[in-house]
């Protein structure tokens, strides 16, 4: 039988040499003292070393804890300063925003960025030279002997989200129970379809919530595992053929980009060894979702679910296609239950906050915030703040709590606005939100980035919406963007377009 493979990009190794390594980091990470519970941070792009830390630090039992490399050096240090890690491993070139500005005693592993990460990201290599001091996390880690204790309870991943408002907040789990951990396993391959001998690609960035449970999956399950440094729709469709890969997880932003390659490029890649393709993370327009399972089958499985919950939904293909626009039935053990802005429930059908309970995943805190973690639960179960309904045993989303903007009294959803927008040719990428309004208390916004070459004009934008949606639903402002600013996954810091607008008014709402 052929070794298991794992790929960044076309550089690949064999998964025992990653094993490897990582057993000789966990004996490593034991020597400074990381012990169960403790957290081991990582500054990483997708890269070989980011499964390596994650690997080692579960064998003690730590918190592998991803940093948003994508954020700004005040971000990433408040974080390092709330978990408080023994290690921060990081890749040459994103250390360089911190050096000099580090929590005094934390000790710092340097992984040499990539050539090909630094090419695609247009990085100069002289940014990515370690100082003479920092020591390196391959030559580190070689000088140790393999772990070879019993693995301790396993912690997982320790995410921090990226609310709205304030700063993020890590949620830390408790360990699993081993009924947990079994039924988190039949819930990972229900919704990824990861079994044995899968040929698996990750196009998001690790750090990512989903993309992160699916690799740490992945890793273990897959005969052949294909890391993308950064999603590009041409080269996905390329690692498919070349790949014959079976299983993938993307988000609905990817799919645009896919769809928008022109006909004679779509038709250079077979992608007929296609499975199973989980997407998450935002809604799905439905004409997109239906042209894309025009072009690759009945393959494109749906989740829906938060960090803190866990995976709470489920659409197949085929359930899907029977009620487009639904994420999905609960998974098994999963409790939903809906509640108005008074608190009280509301009957099945009517739009309310979404409240989850997912029994396989363990019970959370906010990393030294559990004040903030009892705010989010009502009757034992838990809200990430989505607005929903629930219609024949099938839950819609209709927005995120803190998007939903109220114009003259109207609650009005941006992301059914960002689904039409989304399909209006010129419109390669686009955010919706609310900004203040003298009148109506709020009013909606669009940014918008034209595909390169349009020739879109505010004027076009109008006509296609007012054709599609209600006139109020029509943003009063659009404005026009280079280039919206956004994660590698294509999710947009939609904070950083709003805020502008709401400073210096003594009010976010």
């Amino acid at each position: 039988m052929n070794e298991a493979m794992i790929y960044l990009d076309d550089q690949g190794v064999p998964r025992s040499q990653v094993q490897l390594q990582a057993r000789r980091a966990a004996t490593g990470l034991a020597e400074l003292g990381v012990i169960e519970g403790d957290c081991v941070a990582l500054l990483l792009r997708n890269d070989f070393a980011f499964f390596e830390v994650q690997q080692a630090a579960a064998a003690l039992g730590a918190y592998a804890v991803p940093l948003n490399w994508h954020g700004k050096a005040e971000e990433l240090l408040y974080i390092l300063e709330d978990a408080h890690p023994k290690i921060l491993v990081a890749h040459a070139d994103l250390l360089a925003l911190l050096r000099g500005r580090l929590p005094a005693g934390l000790v710092v592993r340097v992984v040499p960025t990539p050539p090909q990460v630094l090419a695609r990201y247009g990085v100069d290599a002289a940014r990515a030279l370690p100082a003479p001091d920092e020591v390196l996390w391959p030559q580190w880690c070689e000088g140790f002997a393999p772990w070879d204790a019993p693995p301790r309870p396993s912690r997982a991943t320790m995410i921090y989200t990226s609310g709205t408002t304030g700063h993020p907040k890590g949620v830390r789990r408790h360990p699993s129970t081993p009924e947990q951990a079994q039924a988190y396993r039949e819930i990972i391959e229900r919704v990824y379809g990861l079994v044995p001998g899968v040929r698996a690609l990750i196009t998001g960035p690790l750090y990512h919530a989903s993309p992160n449970a699916y690799g740490r999956q992945a890793f273990g399950a897959a005969e052949l595992l294909v890391m993308q440094s950064k999603f590009d729709a041409e080269e996905t469709l390329a690692l498919i053929a070349r790949h014959r890969i079976t299983h993938a997880v993307m988000v609905p932003t990817m799919f645009v980009r896919l769809l928008k390659l022109p006909p004679e490029v779509r038709a250079r890649y077979d992608v007929g060894s296609l499975q199973w393709v989980t997407h998450t993370g935002a809604p799905c327009p439905r004409e997109v979702k239906q042209a894309l399972m025009d072009w690759w089958g009945p393959v494109v499985y749906e989740t829906y679910g938060g960090t803190e919950v866990g995976t709470a939904t489920l659409a197949t293909p085929l359930d899907w296609l029977a009620h487009p626009g639904s994420v999905g039935m609960p998974t098994p053990g999963t409790q939903i239950a809906f509640y108005g802005e008074d608190g009280r429930p509301v009957p099945e059908g009517e739009i309310g906050e979404i409240y989850m309970r997912v029994s396989a995943y363990p019970d959370f805190t906010y990393l030294n915030n559990d004040a903030k973690r009892q705010g989010v639960e009502r009757d034992g179960l838990i809200s990430v703040g989505d607005v929903g309904y629930l219609k024949d045993g099938r839950l819609y989303l209709c927005d995120r709590r803190s998007d939903m903007v109220i114009f003259g009294g109207t609650n009005v959803y941006p992301a059914e606005i960002e689904m039409v927008l989304a399909q209006c040719p010129g419109v390669h990428d686009c955010a919706v939100f609310g900004i203040p309004d003298e009148d109506f208390g709020e009013s909606l916004a669009a940014a918008v980035e034209r595909e390169p070459g349009a020739q879109l004009t505010e004027a076009d934008i109008r006509h296609y919406l007012e054709a599609r949606l209600a006139r109020y639903k029509v943003p009063r402002r659009i404005d026009f963007h280079a280039a919206l600013p956004r994660e590698d996954s294509g999710k947009i810091f939609k904070r950083r377009l709003r805020d502008p607008f709401w400073q210096n008014t003594g009010r976010q709402i």
